[in-house]
């Protein structure tokens, strides 16, 4: 007799799948209501599998806790963390900003329906193509790096014979914990005006006749899961003057693995908006830029096992790896992983899940514990959302993975998978 479903209640489920996550009556793991491995058996693998009630409900949790504290505000996706037409199209029906670093993130948001006006292009080095896109698309804000970035904007403005809005990135000065790689506040950064820099920018901006400032920005780095650094990156810029708009960045961390906790979406706004509140004053228009904190934790990536050996470790090798999930050789990053076949099945011993790539450093999960896997089993890393598609690659030749959207029990690929002629599709010549 077949137990009855059974709710994700343990704490790796809970805490690092998407939200609605489950175990059904075949044992298989559930995102969105869809067998996870049913979706291997339909889609292929590697796939990253979304769950869309998911991103819709940390969309509305970030715009709920900033209008409970603040009245003039903008939640901006840092789409940078998951730059998909269709992603963006989901935060973008929930009343979300955005914010770009390049002319393909410019594309991909205005593809995905985000208004123009309320697109913010960031970058520390703009091309004057990518300043043209923004200008040509109606970009409502452009955010400058340095006096470059300045000299090039208002040549190009004064040849539209208009006025655009900016902002200055500010250096803090402020590091958070992090990894040196996505750290970005520090005072030795390749963003932004360092403290001492600010004010001469501030008034260079301002004396322009083609540019019209109006406030400023900074971001102190990614995966942060402490609060107090968001406190101090406000407190130094608190009196470089006044301006009528604050970007305050993201950064907010999210669990990986269940022994990371991360600060709650509420704690966090809480956080940023007291500190405006109490150091910037009150009548001011904030904008928070969460990216990770939106997207991470809605997707799961799906792999087909496809053998497993024993020398000095156990070892599980996997049908992807660092063409699909970068992060964790860029950073050493952690990641859960289960059997979907048997996703309450108690573990039997410890594995390395590495993946088909020519590096040994090629490895998804050090020392994860799994149920006697087996070659055909389907294996699911959770929390890849946030640059696991954004940083995927082609190296040794292998195709992307297909972006797949759950929701209430039906999937749709949003995002196909490449093919081997994707591959060769730029070539020129015979």
């Amino acid at each position: 007799m077949i137990d009855p479903p059974v709710a994700v209640t343990s704490s790796q489920l809970s805490q690092v799948y998407p939200l609605g996550a489950r175990v059904n009556e075949s044992g298989h793991l559930e995102i969105g209501g869809c067998d996870a491995v049913e979706l291997a058996r339909e889609f292929g693998t590697p796939a990253y599998v979304v769950a869309e009630d998911d991103l819709r409900a940390r969309a509305r949790s970030f715009v709920d806790a900033v209008a409970a504290r603040h009245d003039d505000f903008d939640v901006l996706f840092a789409s940078k963390a998951f730059p998909c037409t269709a992603v963006c199209r989901v935060l973008a029906e929930e009343g979300l900003a955005c914010d770009v670093a390049s002319g393909g993130e410019l594309a991909l948001a205005l593809s995905g329906g985000f208004d123009p006006a309320r697109i913010y292009l960031h970058g520390n080095a703009k091309s004057e193509t990518e300043l043209r896109e923004a200008l040509t698309a109606g970009v409502g804000h452009i955010v400058l790096d340095s006096l470059h970035d300045c000299e090039r904007l208002e040549r190009l403005v004064a040849e539209l014979g208009r006025v655009q809005e900016v902002l200055i990135r500010v250096n803090p000065n402020v590091a958070g914990t992090t990894h040196a790689a996505i750290s970005t506040g520090q005072a030795d950064s390749k963003f932004g005006f360092a403290l001492d820099q600010a004010p001469a920018a501030i008034a260079r901006v301002r004396a322009s006749p083609d540019l019209q400032l109006v406030g400023l920005h900074f971001h102190i780095g990614s995966q942060l899961l402490e609060l107090e650094p968001f406190r101090a990156a406000v407190r130094a810029i608190a009196d470089l003057g006044d301006f009528p708009v604050y970007n305050l960045g993201g950064g907010l961390g999210v669990p990986y693995t269940v022994e990371q906790h991360s600060p709650a979406i509420a704690d966090y706004v809480e956080a940023v908006v007291g500190a405006a509140h109490d150091l910037l004053g009150q009548g001011k228009r904030l904008l928070l830029e969460p990216g990770r904190a939106l997207v991470a934790n809605s997707t799961v990536t799906l792999y087909t096992i496809e053998g497993v050996k024993r020398n000095v470790s156990s070892w599980v090798a996997v049908d992807g790896g660092m063409s699909d999930n970068l992060r964790p050789m860029l950073y050493g990053s952690a990641y859960e992983a289960l059997i979907a076949d048997r996703a309450t099945a108690s573990p039997t011993e410890r594995f390395h899940v590495a993946g088909k790539h020519c590096e040994s450093g090629d490895v998804i999960v050090r020392d994860v514990p799994l149920p006697e896997p087996r070659a055909g089993d389907i294996l699911v890393t959770p929390a890849t959302g946030a640059y696991g598609h954004a940083l995927a690659n082609n190296y040794n030749g292998v195709p992307r993975p297909p972006v797949i959207f759950c929701r209430g029990g039906s999937a749709r690929v949003v995002v196909r998978r490449e093919t081997y002629q994707d591959l060769m599709r730029r070539d020129v010549g015979p």
